[in-house]
């Protein structure tokens, strides 16, 4: 269990302007435009540069074999991606996951009116 103030302090930017160049453009790795490091994952600086669907504050981190979460406070939504995937389509699915979650909530799919 961890408090908010220690959430708040490990989704906080710790390195500033540090970061430039990204490693791996468009993977969600670090260096991609639009987050930083915080303590044991990437924040979301801001909303709209990153060229990925997100909220500014939201937390993300990636694993070698294609696992993906993160966290974004704004729309109350924590999102756990269990996969097994070498290579290049590691980040092909990170993103996509990541677009379908957000479509998913601003598209709901319509129900029927209730009788």
């Amino acid at each position: 269990m961890l408090s908010p103030t220690s959430v708040r302090l490990m989704a906080s930017d710790h390195l500033g302007e540090g970061i430039e160049t990204p490693v791996e453009p468009g993977e969600l790795l670090m260096g991609v435009p639009g987050y930083t490091l915080g303590l044991g994952f990437m924040v979301r600086k801001e909303d709209g540069i990153a060229g990925v669907p997100g909220s500014a504050g939201e937390f993300i981190w990636a694993g070698y074999g294609g696992t993906f979460f993160w966290v974004d406070p704004e729309e109350e939504l924590v999102v756990m991606m269990m996969s097994q995937r070498a290579g290049p389509s590691r980040a092909y699915y990170r993103k996509l996951v990541k677009q379908l979650v957000y479509q998913a909530i601003t598209d709901p799919v319509p129900t029927a009116p209730v009788q």
